[in-house]
């Protein structure tokens, strides 16, 4: 069944030494992978020490001729491929942009472009993607602009397909990079480790992949975090081990999920590192990888008192991150305000609240009120401006709880909003009123969704009380964006000749440069009600009860369409510029 099963560095996996071609099968979905994917292996990959492990890939082994390029189909490991590819032209672009001239980054290019085509064969890739939807031609379309093949083909939209949006996205996070930084980050990237897999049929590689997914979660940072604290606490005679797992199941029970567990390790440690209890030497950051090396050291220097802040932090981060399940009156008076956190996805900020929710002279509730409540607006914008990144986030947060140790005074919601809004830390209120006028939903859908649901809040009548983050059974939410004009590829007739008097290029264009701005956005709980229906119909549209479920329904954010009878280019310009203008108000933070 298996050929060979091997740990491989990605320098190995794309060596230029290798006649070596991966292909995906050309009808196999196209590339899916997003921003949250992009920017996890990107971080995961800086922050590592080196030797970081990205998990398997399955292949069938395809070679029928030794002499000729060795090909490898890639049944599993497509999106993990790609991704390193369009980091490896992310990184050739920078650097040829930085130092092409230098004699050692020369040879650096060099030896990158035979990583991504072949070195006998200048025009054969060493990865084959999937051909559907433009996938490959884009894959194709990115090597020419950075100039390691020729290709010249005219692709239509294709910056608004996944492949484009990764290597820009990768272009953005090195912007700031040097060269030297930019090769330090390749040197990461080649010792980055996965394990190639090959087998000798799909019914092989079937059987493989059935079995690797169905059998059972892997033990986790945190399972050998567990394990380590119950044995060491047993040896030396703290507790029973039978007693520690019932306190464990507390800290398991607060924090429920693997990833909210695994990012409490991190954040914890982040928080209390002054402590000399629980600093660990050399280490100033926990991180994915370095997670269980903290907490071995930790545990071994005193597992009766790391265990019992853990069980106790614990608790706090419950109310943190469970709003609704908040007990005691102090959480409860902050429920809005911390659900409006979650909401608004700012998890980096939770390592300063577990900080300001453990200190020993609390805060007064308009204080806590006032920072949460900044913390939303703050992370309205990071979110929309993609400043600071992820990891640069996380490193304030850690530099401001390292300024309150410093004295006591830094104590405050005024020092928060201070240190916070540099201009080092957050986007100015003009990147800002930009990237809001800018196509909104594509930079990120969930800050979008939220920019929508507090205007309609802070502004909706008496009659209307919406929950907009009311769940179904299956926990996905109730009510969506809506794009008035559609967003597909194939744009029914009646809005071409609405939007673009029948001309379908016009209407083409039209929808590229308008139909993800914030003035074509509204809210519905009938998304699939709506979707590619005339406008007259989304604006009339009513449930079987006879209730309004199109843009009569009330909400403030369809007044500007509940009265007409058109929707057209410069109705989404005027509703943009009222909408970006009430965001602005919405979302304007202290000292602006």
């Amino acid at each position: 069944m298996i050929n060979n099963a091997n740990k491989y560095t990605i320098a190995d996996i794309f060596s230029p030494e290798k006649q070596l071609k991966y292909t995906i099968p050309k009808f196999q979905r196209e590339y899916t992978w997003s921003k949250d994917n992009w920017e996890e292996l990107l971080n995961d990959i800086i922050e590592s020490d080196g030797n970081h492990f990205i998990g398997s890939i399955i292949c069938i082994n395809k070679e029928i001729d030794v002499l000729q390029t060795a090909q490898l189909e890639l049944i599993d490991g497509q999106q993990r491929l790609t991704t390193i590819s369009l980091l490896f032209c992310a990184i050739y672009k920078m650097l040829n942009d930085l130092g092409g001239k230098d004699e050692d980054v020369r040879l650096e290019l060099g030896n990158l472009k035979w990583r991504l085509v072949q070195k006998k064969e200048k025009n054969e890739l060493r990865i084959e993607l999937s051909h559907q939807n433009n996938n490959f031609s884009d894959y194709k379309s990115v090597l020419g602009e950075i100039g390691i093949i020729d290709f010249d083909g005219d692709i239509k939209n294709k910056g608004n397909r996944k492949i484009f949006k990764a290597y820009r996205y990768f272009l953005l996070r090195l912007e700031d990079k040097n060269t030297d930084e930019l090769r330090e980050l390749l040197s990461h990237l080649y010792d980055t480790l996965l394990v190639k897999i090959e087998v000798n049929s799909h019914s092989d590689a079937f059987l493989l992949f059935e079995s690797l997914n169905n059998r059972g979660v892997p033990l986790s940072a945190i399972d050998l975090i567990k394990n380590k604290m119950l044995a060491v606490l047993e040896v030396k005679e703290k507790m029973s081990i039978d007693e520690a797992f019932e306190k464990w199941r507390t800290l398991i029970l607060n924090l429920q999920e693997y990833s909210i567990q695994e990012r409490f390790l991190r954040q914890f440690y982040n928080a209390f590192k002054f402590n000399t209890k629980i600093k660990v030497e050399n280490i100033s950051r926990a991180t994915r990888s370095n997670l269980i090396k903290i907490y071995e050291r930790l545990i071994d220097k005193d597992p009766e008192y790391i265990f019992h802040e853990l069980v106790n932090k614990s608790s706090i981060y419950h109310h943190l991150i469970f709003p609704e399940e908040s007990d005691g009156e102090l959480f409860n008076n902050l429920s809005d305000e911390l659900k409006d956190l979650v909401n608004v996805q700012a998890a980096p900020s939770y390592a300063l609240l577990l900080y300001l929710f453990s200190y020993e002279r609390p805060l007064d509730l308009g204080s806590y009120k006032e920072i949460i409540n900044f913390l939303v607006k703050y992370f309205v914008r990071r979110n929309i401006t993609d400043f600071p990144n992820t990891r640069n986030l996380d490193q304030n947060f850690i530099d401001l709880i390292e300024e309150m140790e410093k004295d006591d005074n830094n104590i405050s919601a005024k020092f928060v909003v201070d240190f916070l809004t540099d201009d080092s830390r957050m986007s100015s209120s003009q990147v800002f009123e930009e990237k809001l006028n800018s196509d909104i939903y594509e930079l990120n859908v969930d800050a979008t969704r939220f920019i929508l649901s507090k205007i309609e809040e802070t502004r909706r009548t008496k009659e209307i009380h919406a929950d907009f983050w009311a769940r179904d059974k299956r926990n996905t939410l109730l009510w969506t964006v809506e794009h008035i004009f559609p967003e597909g590829n194939n744009i029914p007739k009646q809005w071409v000749d609405m939007i673009a008097d029948g001309d379908k290029d016009m209407a083409i264009k039209i929808q590229d440069e308008f139909v993800h701005k914030l003035g074509n956005l509204t809210l519905t709980g009938y998304n699939s009600n709506l979707s590619n229906l005339s406008f007259e119909k989304k604006r009339d549209r009513k449930d079987k009860r006879g209730n309004a479920i199109g843009y009569k329904n009330g909400l403030f954010l369809n007044d500007d369409l509940k009265t007409k009878d058109r929707w057209t280019r410069e109705d989404i310009i005027a509703r943009t510029k009222k909408l970006v203008a009430i965001a602005k108000d919405t979302f304007r933070v202290a000292n602006e």
